[in-house]
């Protein structure tokens, strides 16, 4: 498990320079474009500053917008017995210091995630929907792989890059609606940098439609490989994969929409809830591997719940020969 969270860290930590890297080049480009002389620091300080007042929002408050953008209740013991006795075990079989705050959502579609920066300050919500149509077993398998999101640090991960994914969107926007409104007249283009300063521009629009796309690609390769992780997890907390495997074909049949469903939160659920309206989760796999092949790799670990059973469950379905988890967790 230790190795787990210190390859997660490394790879989150790889993956949001590559991300920086982005965001920086983004704001010095569009900050030459708009002014060749000098912009481009100040493009680069717009962006960073953008970047660090979403962070300083998403540590101070993050877990509680999250919250009121899914419309999520504090639950007791009283109010869901069985959901928080679950919530409970889990944290005793992974070692969680602090129990999770349990939410739920009133909402007919079968959903969950977990939220907080710090695992001792963490929340696992779910939708009335998982509650009426989970067995016992199901809902342990759900709350097992969002309380193996928490363990392993994946919600710190996803919100960091969160806001650099948005903070590259929000300046590409800015900049392009700006183009938009003004005709594309920035930058001076006339006199003897006229021609140079076309090109600049040209190529800052390019940047900025392209941009977003890079980056979202980078988050997307990341979050499905910590999926995986979390299902590997999950069947060994709970030593039954069969329950997740349960739980994750349930709700890949439903067809009921997930009314509060965003576009930022979608990379937070056990699976993802944007879908065309009326039709069933299935397949959709932007933010997340794809279900059908999440169950098949549970139903292939039969009774082998550890992580060595994942992986070669996992090689075995998806013909990786790399596999998802470190050689060093192997044995456990």
């Amino acid at each position: 498990m230790w190795e787990i969270i210190r390859k997660n860290r490394f790879k989150s930590l790889l993956l949001l320079i590559l991300m920086g890297i982005v965001l920086i080049l983004l704001g010095l480009v569009i900050g030459v474009a708009v002014e060749p002389e000098g912009g481009g620091f100040f493009g680069i300080l717009f962006a960073l500053i953008l970047y660090f007042i979403l962070l300083i929002v998403a540590f101070s408050s993050g877990k509680s917008i999250m919250l009121r953008m899914s419309n999520a209740k504090k639950v007791g013991p009283d109010d869901y017995p069985q959901l928080y006795n679950i919530v409970e075990e889990m944290r005793i079989a992974a070692g969680l210091p602090v129990m999770p705050e349990v939410y739920v959502i009133e909402d007919a579609s079968p959903n969950a995630f977990a939220a907080g920066m710090d695992p001792k300050k963490s929340v696992v919500a779910v939708t009335t929907g998982l509650l009426e149509m989970m067995k016992r077993d199901e809902l342990q398998g759900v709350v097992a792989h969002e309380i193996s999101h928490i363990i392993n640090r994946d919600i710190r991960y996803m919100t960091l890059a969160t806001i650099m994914v948005g903070t590259v969107a929000i300046l590409s926007q800015m900049f392009l609606r700006s183009m938009m409104f003004s005709g594309g007249r920035r930058g001076g283009n006339s006199g003897k940098g006229g021609k140079g300063n076309a090109i600049l521009m040209i190529v800052a629009i390019v940047f900025a439609i392209l941009a977003p796309i890079a980056i979202q690609l980078l988050y997307f390769a990341v979050s499905r490989k910590r999926e995986y992780l979390a299902d590997a997890s999950a069947a060994r907390l709970t030593r039954y994969p069969e329950g997740l495997a349960s739980a994750l074909e349930k709700i890949s049949g439903s067809t009921a929409d997930l009314k509060v469903a965003d576009k930022s939160m979608a990379p937070m659920y056990i699976a993802n809830p944007l879908k065309p309206k009326g039709q069933r989760l299935r397949n959709l796999s932007s933010t997340h591997p794809p279900l059908e092949e999440r169950i098949r790799i549970l139903r292939a670990m039969g009774q082998n719940h550890s992580y060595a059973g994942y992986q070669q469950a996992f090689q075995s379905v998806t013909g990786s020969k790399k596999g998802v988890i470190p050689g060093s967790e192997l044995k456990s």
